[in-house]
């Protein structure tokens, strides 16, 4: 039996008992274990991986028997776990019964040095807080791991000297300081390579020069595997965009891969991208840092005070706010809470009335023993094997995600510094592939496992900032094993939203606002789009790819009409809303089959699978041709948008027009039966909406489609994806400013049906009983008629460029007045239409897509949308001081078009080099079908640091980098479609 060098004088200790497997035979672990620890002394985790750790013993055991360290090398546990039987799926959901205990195991019953830590450990019986509790704080943090420590450093960055950090045992316990300390910089999301440069920038050099402290960063570089065509291409995307951000990366071949790491396996590989400047850092030395630079900024740290509750005080306006912390050893008054409490976040929530959507699931690596050669080697994601393996001294950490991970589903409170069993049965596919790729594998040891808890989220993004049930109760949690790198600017941003009212760059991403309130709480929703974000962690990021999981769970009225007549529905934030249209038959969304996991059976053949498994490319998919028909029958005929998904509120009330005025850029306060397309903005200029405006007349009666209102009444139709984030700026706002007026959700009471093209007027006009000629019913008006004896509100405006009508329908009359259009439009020429082609002409006109060309760190000057902001007039709005400075200063960006004649499909983080340097990346590309060009657009600056003008937009020599081949493109300062947009007002 192998053993290694024994780093404590121990005896061996048998783990627990048999759990299962028949009698049949299998290899148990026996541990080096130390005697149980003295009072002030615990076990934890290394700082360092270079200290020595206990080795393993084997002998026979019956198989299924588990332990904090069961296999002497990876081979055998592959083997071992090959012979055992699967255990028996039993649990509803579609879950398996847990193995092993329902919770932790002992504290640290895993081979790690023993170190001294506080004076009072956990093991000690009478525990009090590390210091005592001030009576008041500015900002009370909940948590001490990775978030918490860099929130606190960023609040006093930022001068908040009131700050105080509770955390309920000792810093890093919990998740983070079992965390691997990975950090990747190049990630398929412009605002995620910004966030983790931050975090490097301040573990690798701002913590040491500030405390002295070394946070345990290693650059050691990182190589991400690529096993198929597609797997390089998505690296080679990241290395284009990684270029617009000044990283360092390089694709390198087989042969390149194996002189840089030469115990790899590259036999089949296609390549590999390298990352130089990727590291890892230690969990410890890095809050350690963090909070010792905080403290010398006047924040405060105390550890051992668990928080007992959330106290809540309702100001004259009804509206709920944060008052105090309260916590086993006293209270603390404050205005500001942040939940940085990790996978207890959710238990934290509760205590204030704020819902907190994710899970808590059990994630694993074993450490081998030391293996020669391996010193100085980068650490390595092999994505299509879903294992990872880190560099740990002269050892390597192995780990990965599989598709059947262990839920966590009592959380305990008492868990701080515990691991679970490893459970074999799921680690055992990691193993194929980490030996696969480094062969050594198969000989090394297995020197400690370890598998503590990691909270997971439905959209695997961490949730942040304000939370809407509470004001001044903030999120910083949910980062799905991301925390340590992704902590950093996350860290920074949340400190800013608390200080400032707004982060500084996009978080809407990671914003708790991008849910709908009713899927916050939906067991069922969180729980299946978590387990396949967990799942998913290290898929190829596919432009069009769509969830599987928690689907169905928002419909509107024409659903199974649409279903009917071929349409593959794509999801946004629980609403299905259609792609596109196939004409090979109907696709339904299945039930979520957990990718055959916990013994559900997986859906074998079905269309809607098929058919989004084509849409797995980075070429044009194969129904390219299918979506061109649907935008060239719009910009020849007519097609018909089912766009029902759309936010429908009404904004009313005796401060309805102050509110409005200062809500919305553009002028809303004109007549009744006027709407305006206009932007809301933050106090910094950046857009946080575009929407429509319509104003409406006042009225005693409520119907259908407007609400019985004294004063001012407005009605708004917002993208149904940011709904709830529309809502909640707006119900922000309106508590700030303590505005006397309602805002009423009809999201679901209405539908809204469009029809685009040529011939809408003349398919309308036989459905609508009004005059919808030019002088009868202009652009940008909306009256109240009748669509097939249905009374509707027809608003006059186009998303894509042509002649067209909205129709918001009672959601009884949808299906009836739908009808009713396609009969009439069947002689016109009219198709039924899905958003794959609202985004396809919708930019080859040069329209905006909030969240992609527009986001809430652009405003609309820098966006080309100046017209919709009231700046010739005297009125104040919301983030009018902003643009006036930038507009008198010069923009230091543009958005800008761009076309590419040679037909290659773009998505978005292409770099955009102007006269041989990088001035920017693409954030929204597509196909224009009528200009038969790809176009795409992106902000761009002067590399001198200047003022971007007209000049020098139209003087540059550009090109697009995709995939690491650059395309000669030409920009344009209007849209290269119907410039003159004589095609919206009916001129053909």
């Amino acid at each position: 039996m192998p053993t290694g060098p024994q780093s404590l004088s121990t005896g061996l200790q048998v783990h627990s008992g048999p759990r299962g497997g028949g009698g049949r035979r299998a290899w148990r672990v026996w541990e080096a274990v130390p005697p149980p620890p003295a009072p002030g002394i615990t076990w934890c985790r290394p700082h360092h991986a270079s200290m020595p750790q206990p080795a393993l013993a084997l002998s026979p055991a019956p198989c299924g028997a588990e332990s904090g360290v069961p296999m002497a090398s990876l081979s055998r546990a592959l083997r071992v776990a090959a012979t055992c039987p699967r255990r028996g799926r039993t649990r509803g959901l579609g879950l398996r019964a847990l193995t092993g205990q329902a919770g932790p195991t002992a504290e640290k019953s895993v081979p790690y040095r023993r170190t001294l830590k506080e004076p009072q450990g956990p093991s000690t019986v009478a525990r009090g807080p590390s210091q005592p509790l001030p009576s008041t704080a500015h900002v009370v943090v909940i948590g001490g791991g990775s978030l918490g420590c860099q929130t606190l450093y960023h609040l006093a960055k930022l001068g908040v000297s009131g700050a105080v950090l509770l955390e309920r045992e000792r810093l890093t316990s919990g998740t983070t300081w079992h965390t691997a300390g990975l950090l990747w910089q190049l990630r398929p999301s412009d605002v995620e390579v910004e966030l983790l440069a931050h975090t490097r920038r301040v573990v690798s050099h701002d913590l040491e020069e500030e405390t002295g402290l070394h946070t345990g960063w290693i650059q050691n570089g990182g190589l991400f595997i690529a096993s198929n065509r597609q797997r390089l291409d998505e690296y080679k995307r990241l290395m284009s965009l990684g270029k617009a951000y000044g990283v360092e990366s390089h694709v390198l071949s087989p042969a390149e891969t194996k002189a840089l790491y030469p115990l790899m396996n590259v036999d089949d590989l296609y390549g590999t991208l390298y990352v130089p400047h990727d590291g890892t850092m230690d969990p410890a030395g890095t809050c350690t840092a963090l909070t010792r630079a905080a403290a010398a900024r006047g924040a405060q740290v105390i550890e051992n005070c668990p928080v007992t509750g959330i106290r809540v005080r309702t100001d004259d306006f009804g509206v709920r706010r944060v008052a105090a912390v309260e916590t086993e050893h006293g209270s603390i008054q404050t205005p500001c809470v942040v939940n940085c409490a990790g996978v207890w976040a959710s238990a934290v929530g509760r205590m204030a009335g704020v819902k907190v959507p994710l899970v808590a699931m059990h994630h694993a690596y074993v450490v081998t023993e030391r293996i020669e050669g391996i010193q100085n080697m980068p650490n390595v994601r092999d994505h299509d094997a879903s294992v990872y393996l880190r560099l740990q001294g002269d050892a390597l950490s192995v780990g990965g995600y599989e598709t059947n991970p262990i839920f966590w589903e009592e959380v305990s409170d008492k868990f701080a510094f515990g691991l679970f069993d490893l459970d074999w049965d799921v680690f055992t596919q990691h193993i194929e592939g980490a030996i696969n790729r480094v062969p050594v594998l198969e000989k090394t040891g297995v020197k400690s496992t370890v598998c503590g808890p990691e909270s997971f989220t439905p959209d695997h993004k961490p949730l942040m900032g304000e939370a809407p049930e509470l004001r001044g109760f903030f999120l910083g949690c949910g980062f799905n094993s991301a925390g340590m790198m992704l902590g950093g600017g996350c860290g920074q941003e949340l400190a800013h939203w608390i200080v400032h009212g707004r982060p500084e760059k996009d978080m809407y991403s990671y914003d708790i606002r991008r849910f709908h309130h009713l899927l916050t709480d939906h067991r069922r929703w969180i729980r299946e789009r978590s387990h396949e974000s967990y799942a998913k962690n290290y898929s190829v990021v596919f432009p069009h790819d769509e969830p599987l999981a928690g689907r169905n769970m928002r419909t509107d009225p024409l659903h199974e009409e649409l279903l009917a007549r071929g349409c593959v529905f794509q999801e946004r934030q629980g609403w299905e809303r259609p792609g596109w249209f196939t004409p090979k038959g109907t696709a339904p969304v299945l039930r979520y089959d957990y990718y055959g996991a916990y013994g559900n059976r997986m859906h074998e053949d079905h269309a809607y699978g098929r058919l989004l498994g084509d849409e797995y490319t980075f070429d044009f998919p194969p129904h390219h041709d299918v979506i061109k028909k649907e935008c060239l029958a719009c910009r020849g005929a007519a097609a018909v948008f089912n766009m029902s998904y759309f936010g429908k509120f009404y904004l009313v009330g005796l401060d309805a027009r102050k509110a409005a005025d200062w809500l919305f850029s553009a002028d809303v306060s004109r007549p009744p039966g006027s709407t305006v397309y206009t932007c809301m903005l933050n106090h910094r200029g950046g857009t946080e909406s575009d929407l429509t405006v319509s104003r409406l007349a006042p009225g005693p009666q409520a119907s259908a489609l407007a609400p019985a209102f004294e004063g001012d009444g407005y009605y708004l139709a917002v993208g149904g994806a940011v709904a709830q984030h529309n809502w909640s700026h707006i119900s922000t706002v309106l508590q700030d400013q303590k505005f006397r007026c309602q805002l009423i959700d009809s999201s679901e009471d209405l539908g809204l049906i469009s029809i685009q093209g040529p011939a809408s007027r003349a398919i309308l006009q036989e459905v609508l009983d009004a005059d919808l000629s030019n002088e009868a019913f202009p652009f940008s008006t909306h009256k109240l008629v009748r669509a097939s004896g249905h009374l509707v509100r027809a608003m006059r405006l186009s998303f894509v460029g042509e002649l067209g009508w909205e129709l918001h329908v009672p959601k009884p009359a949808c299906v009836p007045v739908y009808r009713a259009v396609m009969a009439a439009g069947t002689k016109h020429g009219l198709v039924n239409a899905g958003y794959r082609a609202i985004d396809s002409l919708s930019i080859e006109k040069g329209y905006r897509h909030w969240h992609a060309d527009l986001r809430p760190d652009d405003s609309p000057l820098e966006a080309g949308l100046a017209f919709t902001c009231k700046l010739k007039s005297a009125v104040p709005f919301l983030g009018r001081e902003a643009l006036e400075k930038q507009r008198s200063e010069g923009l230091r960006r543009r958005l800008v078009c761009f076309t590419v004649d040679e037909k290659v499909p773009m998505f978005g983080l292409e770099a955009i080099w102007r006269n041989g340097q990088v001035v920017g990346h693409v954030r929204r590309a597509d196909f224009g079908f009528a200009v038969d060009k790809t176009l795409a657009y992106g902000y761009i600056r002067d590399p001198s640091g200047q003022s971007v003008s007209l000049d020098f937009v139209k003087s540059g020599d550009y090109a697009l980098e995709r995939m690491g081949v650059t395309y000669p493109a030409r920009a344009h300062l209007k849209s290269p479609f119907d410039p003159d947009n004589k095609r919206v007002k009916g001129i053909y």
